[in-house]
């Protein structure tokens, strides 16, 4: 199948998703995460932090309904 794709509207729609320790958080970050040992940061593609969520699943979701494609950092 050959289908024309413009690949110039895609970009800047990529998102990272990563774990991020609790630990090296802000104070106030810390406290407002509770017993929580990671949190999972979305980060756009020049590494601005996007968002600050508990649930992996959560940030995916997230990044899909602002109309980012989400890929995981490992």
């Amino acid at each position: 199948m050959q289908t024309p794709q413009n690949f110039d509207e895609e970009i800047g729609r990529l998102v990272y998703v990563k774990t991020v320790d609790v630990a090296d958080l802000p104070d106030q970050v810390r406290e407002e995460a509770g017993e929580l040992e990671q949190l999972y940061a979305v980060h756009d593609e020049k590494g601005q932090q996007l968002a600050l969520v508990a649930d992996r699943n959560m940030a995916f979701v997230l990044a899909r309904e602002h109309d980012y494609s989400p890929v995981a950092v490992h």
